[in-house]
């Protein structure tokens, strides 16, 4: 009788290991280096063997053997052709009727909607309004977030009272976006600390609390209050610069978070407050927000737990009704307002929600920021955007539609190593960002991690002083909200009327 085999079996692997048998050494390096157990070495045979099924194209061994006798090369044996049923649908489809289990899936959403950013350009200066050069004149890109006022005070002696509220300086319009310490390692966390306080901006330490060593970066810390209230107590308040409400993320709007068991070592546990090896599960909603009037609570209730000297941050997904709940936020009491769009990455999140669920961050800013200027309520808070901002010019282009800052996280980790090779909800990362197995969060070195986000981000804020001055603007609040400078190009007239941006040509 023939043996049944499960079609579990035939799905294909998504890439080719192919090995230079004559460059080979079997010095056994990609074995050591795999944490995929994708390499191994055959003593009868005496040479290496590779199961590519368990190869998430890393590149970690191909970067390090000494030979170049290796390359991952995508797998041409792929079903047959069809542009409904693609590979990708067919593999989910084997591989949830063999689970019964929620697809899973890391980084941002990869399908191929538009990316706006992509079809905007940037205006320049001519000869009526001359550029300015940012190597000889004054060029300004320091950003205070929080409240401002509607007028400027002054006393009876002409002195100008400052009545402004708790305020965020940066030096540079870039902080780097929540990551928790769970989902990614220490030496991750570390290297986004010592970067935001050598660059005069902030990182964000998600919802998995603030580990003990990291306090001393407290001025260049935003906390976050999430759903879970993960490590959330007295002394974690007052130790950041600023407080942010996690609502929702633009890689699962609506839903809660979920931290697998395997990740929740024992600094994980003690920094989360929670028992070591159990799942931590953050529920979709705040049990205690329920209207824009529960979230004022709360964003006073924490205003009052640190004496009024912080701003509150309220954070949301990019959604339809966006500008509405924004305008809602922004009367509640908070200062600051984040929205992350749907490209914006995570660790781990449901497949279907991580690509359908949400919309684009230029959309979603761009209406957010015409409503409060239409309500007269702009500056009563500022406004800073997340979602798959790659380069400076996507920053110029965010600032010229309506954004205060941003928020950088897949570009932070690319610079400290990341491949995107989709896997962070494994917890086996080859390079020591995604994972907490000490063996493979050593390979991150957090000085050199470090030094290279502040390589990256001055390199970017360099770039925007020589875009800014091409444009002839001099300061990021002249350029914050400036769509005269942006022109769209292949965009229909209704996505121009919701960017508010003229046609290039125009």
């Amino acid at each position: 009788m023939r043996e049944f085999v499960s079609p579990q079996n035939f799905v294909p692997s998504d890439f080719e290991v192919v090995r230079n048998s004559d460059r080979c050494i079997a010095c056994r390096v990609c074995e050591r280096q795999c944490a995929n157990e994708v390499h191994w070495y055959d003593s009868d045979l005496g040479k290496m063997i590779s199961d590519e099924t368990k190869c998430v194209n890393c590149h970690r061994c191909v970067s390090l053997c000494p030979t170049r006798a290796l390359k991952i090369v995508k797998n041409n044996d792929t079903y047959r052709p069809s542009a409904n049923w693609t590979g990708p649908v067919i593999d989910q489809l084997i591989r949830q009727s063999g689970t019964g289990g929620a697809l899973l899936s890391s980084m941002g959403n990869p399908e191929k909607y538009p990316i706006y950013w992509d079809k905007m350009l940037i205006n320049a200066s001519q000869v009526t309004n001359p550029s300015i050069d940012p190597l000889r004149e004054p060029m300004e890109t320091r950003v205070f977030l929080g409240k401002k006022p509607d007028a400027i005070e002054r006393d009876e002696n002409g002195k100008v009272i400052n009545n402004l509220d708790p305020q965020l300086k940066l030096d540079v319009p870039v902080m780097f976006s929540a990551m928790s310490y769970g989902a990614i390692s220490y030496n991750a966390h570390k290297s986004l600390a010592m970067a935001a306080k050598e660059l005069g901006t902030y990182y964000n330490t998600g919802e998995g609390g603030l580990h003990k060593d990291f306090y001393q970066y407290g001025p260049n810390t935003i906390v976050q209050v999430a759903s879970g209230r993960f490590g959330v107590y007295k002394d974690y308040l007052e130790a950041g610069a600023a407080i942010e409400i996690k609502i929702g993320q633009g890689a699962k709007p609506g839903i809660g978070g979920h931290l697998p068991g395997q990740k929740v070592t024992v600094d994980v546990s003690q920094t989360r407050m929670i028992p070591m090896g159990s799942d931590a599960i953050s529920p979709a909603p705040h049990h205690d927000i329920y209207s824009i009037e529960d979230l004022r609570q709360l964003v006073f209730t924490l205003k009052e737990a640190t004496a009024y000297k912080k701003p509150v941050i309220v954070k949301v997904a990019a959604v339809h009704n966006v500008a509405a709940i924004a305008s809602g936020i922004a009367r509640g009491g908070a200062d600051i307002i984040v929205i992350d769009g749907f490209r914006g990455g995570t660790g781990a999140a449901p497949t279907r929600i991580r690509d359908s669920v949400g919309i684009p961050i230029e959309l979603a800013l761009a209406s957010v920021d015409q409503r409060l200027r239409d309500e007269g309520i702009r500056n009563h808070i500022s406004l800073v955007v997340g979602g798959s901002i790659r380069n400076s010019a996507d920053i110029v282009k965010a600032i010229a539609l309506g954004a205060d800052a941003v928020y950088i996280g897949t570009a932070a980790l690319i610079a400290l190593g990341c491949h995107q090779c989709r896997n962070c909800h494994g917890g086996k990362c080859n390079w020591g960002i995604a994972t907490q197995r000490a063996d493979l969060v050593k390979r991150l070195n957090p000085e050199i991690g470090a030094q290279r986000l502040v390589n990256l981000v001055t390199a970017w804020n360099n770039e925007i002083k020589e875009i800014m001055g091409g444009m002839g603007i001099n300061s990021i609040e002249s350029l914050r909200g400036n769509r005269l400078m942006l022109r769209g190009i292949g965009l229909t007239e209704k996505e121009l009327e919701i960017l508010g941006i003229k046609h290039a040509g125009e």
